[in-house]
């Protein structure tokens, strides 16, 4: 049966269009679950939001690359799983109400994080990784030895930390006048160019910091707040995943890799 020239075409139009559409459906439902039956929100790659900078967990090394502690075991775990981890700089605030994650931004979180109360009500935490103590940061040779030194003074906190909540704890206490900062890195100029006396922030991270500025900055106190560092998944909505890092961290614990990298990017292993 023959059909006119424009029905032909027509057809044809309806045809490709539904060819368009089937492919398209097929690519997206190939993308929702990957290796292991286990989420991701693209093909190939594990997601993974952070906060730059936070050295040693992560930062960006002299060529742009984005390395550190909490990148090395997430890269275990894409490892695992048979993918290459992609690494997302975002606001701290996005990562710790769980919003990069609900928006699907991110498969998991790794941002040197506390696991609390509040944020367990948003995100999912895996078994705890690090344990953490916050620390007092001053220029070497200033007299601050405690918060109770500071009084009337300016204190630098981090935006959204448990360190500037900690610090916000003694505020009206220890008379104390806290500058809030975004970021690691605006927290530390700050106090290199002496806009603030002090500065409260994870142990680590000041370590860090004094290692790359030998001589400049000495840590005075430290405040044993109990502390532990989690990588985060979607609330209720991956478990997979969640999973899969738990058994990662087991292993790697097990086998000493973590040792390794604990090594690598802090120092000597407590008790060791």
């Amino acid at each position: 049966m023959t059909f006119p020239s424009a029905v032909r075409k027509a057809g044809l139009l309806v045809a490709i269009t539904a060819l368009a559409v089937t492919a398209g459906c097929a690519k997206k439902d190939e993308g929702e679950v990957q290796a292991g039956g286990v989420k991701l929100v693209e093909k190939g790659k594990l997601t993974v939001c952070t906060h730059l900078p936070y050295a040693p967990f992560q930062s960006k090394d002299a060529g742009g690359t984005v390395v550190g502690f909490d990148v090395d075991v997430m890269d275990l775990v894409a490892k695992e799983l048979g993918v290459e981890q992609k690494i997302i700089d975002t606001p701290f605030e996005g990562i710790k109400s769980g919003q990069d994650l609900n928006t699907g931004k991110c498969d998991a979180a790794a941002a040197g994080m506390t696991i609390t109360e509040e944020r367990q009500k948003v995100m999912d935490f895996s078994d705890p990784y690090f344990d953490a103590t916050q620390a007092l940061l001053v220029k070497t040779g200033k007299p601050y030895k405690s918060l109770d030194d500071l009084r009337g003074k300016k204190l630098g906190v981090q935006a959204a930390t448990t360190g500037r909540d900690y610090a916000r704890k003694h505020e009206a206490e220890k008379g104390l006048q806290l500058v809030e900062f975004e970021d690691l890195a605006a927290e530390q100029q700050a106090l290199a160019n002496g806009q603030i006396e002090a500065a409260v922030n994870d142990l680590p991270v000041w370590t860090e910091y004094i290692k790359e500025h030998p001589g400049g900055f000495e840590v005075t106190a430290e405040f044993d707040t109990g502390e532990q560092y989690g990588f985060s998944v979607k609330k209720d909505g991956n478990p997979e995943l969640l999973k899969k890092i738990n058994e990662v961290l087991a292993k790697a614990k097990q086998d000493g890799t973590y040792d390794k990298i604990y090594e690598k990017w802090i120092g000597k292993l407590p008790n060791s």
